[in-house]
């Protein structure tokens, strides 16, 4: 059998849980990995280089992109933020399953390159939960939250493009669901084309 890595990107509405489940799952299980995203952006106090981010100057980063060393990337206020290719390739040999936590555009970009993607989208169970769970964690002003609120009502309208919807209400039951539909993936016929044909011309032995 093959026991490459699958690439899963996980996107979401902000307050669905998703960091939450990724930290979850990777705690629960040893074959998962967490990509790590190349920004321009400084470090912030106890942000380490190539644990949170790989800091990279704006050069560095724009020499990443001509280069094609980028599976995606995106600029927000001002600064660059974009996901390594050579990390990703790496794990995924290894047979490592790697999560990337993007946003919807960076992840159509990643299944474009790479179609054998996985793509999850997290939310909660309903708009009411996700107001309440964003006024809950009271770090954010009530014009931050009518952002987000706006924000995910644009977001929604990608959801249909996602592979898996899960709808994250508890969070050791989401973790669960996330972990079975990744192993059922590593089932799909079209991940094993090498054993399919092993398979035939063994038969053909017989």
């Amino acid at each position: 059998m093959e026991n490459k890595g699958i690439l899963i990107v996980v996107s979401g509405f902000s307050g669905s849980g998703k960091g939450t489940i990724m930290k979850r799952l990777l705690e629960k299980y040893d074959n998962y990995a967490l990509s790590i995203s190349a920004t321009t952006r400084s470090p912030r106090p106890g942000e380490e280089d190539g644990r949170e981010y790989f800091f990279r100057t704006v050069e560095e980063f724009e020499k990443m992109i001509a280069k094609d060393e980028l599976i995606e990337y995106a600029k927000y206020v001002d600064n660059y933020y974009g996901t390594p290719r050579a990390y990703v390739e790496e794990q995924l040999q290894s047979g490592k399953d790697v999560i990337l936590e993007i946003e919807i555009q960076g992840a159509l970009k990643v299944k474009e390159k790479f179609p054998e993607t996985l793509l999850l989208f997290v939310t909660p169970p309903s708009a009411k939960e996700l107001k309440n769970r964003l006024v809950g964690r009271g770090t954010e002003s009530m014009d931050v939250i009518e952002f987000r609120m706006n924000r995910a009502k644009e977001e929604a309208e990608g959801m249909d493009c996602y592979d898996y919807l899960i709808v994250n209400d508890e969070l050791e039951v989401c973790v669960e669901e996330v972990h079975r539909i990744i192993q059922g993936e590593h089932r799909r016929s079209f991940r094993n084309a090498a054993f399919i044909e092993y398979m035939k011309e063994e038969l053909k032995g017989e």
